[in-house]
């Protein structure tokens, strides 16, 4: 898995935090979700493709202890 770490955070800052200016569009649909505000359908894709490199550098990140322990 230590090996797929560069490659999540990689993606993580760069789609996982696309577009950069005014913030981050997934601290939007964040926010959005958060709020109770009603989204289009494009919004939840749009959660779903900035929120997958952060999911898989999660991902990353709890499975790396717990394969050191199992060795």
């Amino acid at each position: 898995m230590k090996k797929h770490l560069k490659l999540a955070v990689i993606a993580s800052l760069t789609l996982g935090l696309a577009p950069f200016f005014p913030h981050p569009h997934i601290w939007k649909q964040l926010r959005n979700i958060w709020f109770s505000r009603p989204m289009a359908s494009m919004d939840w894709i749009d959660l779903l493709m900035h929120g997958a490199p952060w999911v898989f550098l999660i991902v990353i990140l709890v499975s790396m202890p717990l394969e050191k322990r199992k060795r």
